[in-house]
């Protein structure tokens, strides 16, 4: 049978090593599903592949074993899945229109986990609906807090659910729990002066371990949603890095309309004689300044907001002279 590698692609298929089969990827954005889709999920692996389904690194679902011949058919059954993303487009029974933009992972979020500052499958959603379809190769991940369980840090873009603490003098019996907590657990940006606690707003990265730790209530957690950004983590064959830090304390509006410029940013310039070029090495070859420039144009940040002057990525390079004995 004759296909269209990038067709059979851009539909969420999978070119897999069986030279006549294929794996249909399934969209679930923050890890999130309804109940209901699983038996249409099982009915297509049963029916139309090997019976068994993948649980992706990005939280989505790979149907393997799938005859090429069977994709339309797949499709129109897909299509209650496609709906449930609740995007402005109209949907037929075409499938998937783009896979490029991988599927946006986020934890578990303040839905369960105490340690959450906000409902991660919330922000997943929004993202998607302001990002998806897209053909650009986007990894985009949501934590509910610093602890990073989603590891955002190894993404292209890493949202990191924060609140900036609020502190009632009024409650506070001074036991220097949040301190000690702060000091032994987190950045040591609590202290205590004239029998109260002070926070030190550059050391603190948002993450409420005070609140979960004051036994009387004197610290809540901030009425605005708020966010830090890393940027550019990645794994792959050249140079493996985490993420850094490029937005402080931003509210979603300013992150949202970062990511969408970056797509402009990668039209402009990504290397069209390549097969792919992942996105951070567009910013690697073009510079942090150029990037920053461009994906900033038209935003206008929130007043607590703040943006890094620069940024040096470390990690490694797999052609460097490593020594190992």
């Amino acid at each position: 049978m004759s296909i269209n590698r990038k067709t059979v692609t851009k539909n969420a298929y999978r070119i897999t090593k069986t030279r006549d089969k294929t794996c249909l990827r399934i969209r679930v954005p923050g890890g999130h599903l309804e109940t209901r889709f699983f038996p249409l999920i099982q009915s297509i692996a049963d029916d139309y592949g090997n019976g068994t389904v993948h649980l992706t690194t990005r939280q989505g679902f790979e149907v393997p074993d799938i005859d090429f011949d069977k994709m339309q058919d797949i499709n129109a059954k897909i299509r209650p899945l496609i709906e449930s993303l609740g995007l402005d487009m109209a949907i037929g029974e075409n499938g998937y229109p783009a896979a490029g933009t991988r599927n946006i992972s986020a934890c578990i979020g303040n839905r369960v986990c105490p340690f959450a500052n906000d409902d991660t499958t919330r922000v997943a959603d929004n993202l998607e609906k302001a990002v998806y379809p897209h053909d650009f190769h986007f990894k985009i991940a949501v934590t509910g807090c610093p602890n990073d369980c989603i590891k955002a840090h190894m993404q292209d873009f890493g949202i990191i659910c924060v609140t900036e603490p609020q502190y009632d003098p009024s409650r506070c019996i001074t036991c220097e729990a949040c301190s000690d907590n702060c000091r032994k657990k987190v950045t040591g940006a609590l202290s205590v002066r004239d029998f109260n606690i002070e926070r030190d707003h550059e050391k603190c990265i948002g993450c409420g371990e005070c609140i979960l730790k004051c036994p009387t209530g004197a610290w809540t957690r901030g009425d605005k949603k708020l966010y830090r950004m890393v940027i550019m983590g990645r794994t792959g064959k050249k140079n493996p890095r985490i993420a850094m830090p490029f937005l402080k304390w931003a509210d979603e509006e300013t992150i949202t309309q970062v990511i969408q410029n970056t797509y402009r940013f990668v039209d402009n310039y990504i290397d069209r004689s390549l097969a792919k070029e992942h996105i951070g090495y567009i910013v690697d070859r073009m510079g942090f300044q150029v990037f920053k420039k461009e994906v900033l144009e038209g935003v206008v940040p929130n007043k607590e907001a703040q943006i890094a002057e620069n940024i040096t990525w470390g990690g490694y390079w797999y052609n460097q002279n490593l020594e190992f004995k």
